[in-house]
């Protein structure tokens, strides 16, 4: 099974919730905002395959992705509610619509079930560049990144899935260049989910544009939408208030299972 972080306990009243990162990250990313909202529920962020503490994969296929939050899901009880960003939330879908018995509530943050037409393997580059010998410290790593990346944002993201004491990214990079394709795609599923469903954007952001919501409600028929004023891709890091607010007062108003 996918590693696991777990705040707060279980709710007589409430599921948990499910949190899933997207690509490069980690569900230790979340720390902050799933233990704000452990305050009313059980809340449970996972490592994705090939990603954090997570085991290694020979594949990041979306629906493999899915199947393994299906285990997740299943060893705490067979349903929660489902929070995914960027590619976790892609994966979200996925389980949502091939197995909805397993999801109570969807929330997605910051992405569209279409393909995209950006690259990330460039930032796989970047990563490898970093020699490792040289690094003892965070910040080692970082110097080294920007060489490459401007973003300091992204050069402090990535080296949050460094390993330092054993030199070492803890992500499958072999695996996810291989499959980028995959990772950008999104698979064809002749099926929806009726469940409540949140997309909730940066309102800086390109991910989710007008013309994706006839895509978007043909596949979620209850979708509602909602932005973060001044978040762009990054909402959850760059407006964190913002965003536990958005998810705890839509999960307050929705329907429970």
């Amino acid at each position: 099974m996918l590693n696991v972080i777990e705040h707060g306990s279980a709710q007589p009243d409430e599921l948990p919730l499910l949190i899933v990162h997207g690509l490069f990250g980690s569900g230790r990313n979340w720390g902050a905002i799933a233990k704000r909202l452990s305050a009313t529920r059980h809340v449970v962020a996972v490592d994705m395959r090939n990603h954090g503490n997570s085991p290694w994969f020979d594949s990041q296929t979306y629906h493999d992705m899915a199947s393994d939050l299906a285990e997740v899901i299943t060893h705490f009880g067979g349903k929660m509610d489902v929070c995914g960003h960027s590619m976790g939330g892609k994966t979200s879908m996925v389980l949502a619509l091939t197995q909805p018995a397993l999801v109570n509530r969807l929330i997605v943050a910051d992405i569209a079930p279409v393909p995209y037409g950006h690259d990330q393997n460039q930032n796989i580059a970047a990563m490898r560049s970093v020699d490792m010998s040289k690094v003892t410290k965070r910040a080692d790593a970082v110097a080294q990144l920007a060489q490459t990346i401007d973003d300091t944002t992204l050069q402090s993201f990535f080296t949050q899935s460094l390993d330092i004491k054993d030199k070492r990214w803890r992500l499958n990079l072999d695996v996810l260049e291989r499959d980028m394709d995959q990772i950008l795609s999104f698979p064809d599923i002749a099926s929806h989910f009726d469940g409540p469903t949140l997309f909730l954007s940066g309102a800086d952001s390109d991910y989710v544009l007008p013309a994706h919501r006839d895509t978007i409600r043909a596949k979620f028929p209850k979708a509602r939408f909602a932005k973060i004023t001044g978040a762009g891709h990054w909402l959850h890091a760059q407006k964190p208030r913002e965003f536990i607010q958005s998810v705890q007062t839509w999960l307050d108003h929705t329907q429970r299972a």
